[in-house]
């Protein structure tokens, strides 16, 4: 289980998340949702220690992540796909998948098995990232992160640009990762896209604790997201 205790981050003198706790469990998809600016993506950072923490612990499985230098976190078992993809644009389909493989010493069974999940890269193969469509580039930007065997995978606003399709296509991978163990944290805007998988929902404004509730009181009770996102 990742959990996060008391978070205490921001960016030089500007405190964005205020004693934020947060935890997600193995085999669920815990959904983040909140207003422009909320936190959101400064808790996916701070998870992978991209921002210093002025207090709190980032834990996993009892492990202090929090205490790690950032370039050792994904090695620790947490895949992280941020948004706008982050991928290495002139590098073919294979080039960024083995920069993936690299972190754990993974071979060509795990990626047999990424590639299981999005097919569409065993075309694009050798292809640039920069030449892809921006839902491949997607798919691409998540097999990197699946590459590492993760525990916990980390999505922010995975959906966002993308065609229906392909929104679904991410939608089933993120299923099966579920159906494997693996703890998904989803961070989203269109909470239309997402809600059908859930399984909790938190919310987060002005980088503090709301509400943390089941996907099915939402789905049955949509008037819950409007009050705290607007939307």
């Amino acid at each position: 289980m990742l959990e996060l205790k008391s978070l205490d981050v921001g960016y030089g003198k500007a405190q964005v998340l205020r004693n934020f706790s947060l935890d997600v469990r193995a085999g669920e998809i815990l959904c983040l949702l909140g207003r422009n600016g909320a936190g959101k993506t400064t808790t996916m950072k701070a998870i992978m220690g991209l921002l210093p923490l002025m207090s709190g612990q980032v834990v996993l499985d009892g492990q202090i992540l929090s205490e790690m230098a950032p370039h050792k976190v994904p090695g620790a078992g947490i895949g992280y796909v941020p948004q706008g993809r982050r991928l290495f644009s002139e590098l073919t389909v294979a080039q960024n998948l083995e920069i993936g493989l690299m972190v754990k010493g993974s071979g060509a069974v795990v990626l047999d098995g990424v590639l299981e999940l999005f097919p569409r890269l065993r075309e694009r193969w050798s292809q640039r990232a920069q030449t892809l469509s921006g839902g491949e580039q997607q798919m691409l930007a998540t097999a990197r992160a699946l590459c590492l065997e993760p525990s916990v995978l980390l999505l922010d606003e995975p959906t966002e640009g993308l065609q229906p399709s392909m929104i679904e296509a991410i939608r089933q991978v993120i299923t099966v990762m579920r159906a494997r163990g693996v703890a998904i944290l989803l961070v989203e805007q269109r909470v239309d896209a997402v809600l059908s998988v859930a399984d909790r929902v938190a919310f987060i404004e002005n980088g503090r604790n709301l509400e943390t509730v089941s996907a099915d009181v939402i789905r049955a009770d949509h008037s819950i997201v409007e009050r705290y996102v607007g939307v």
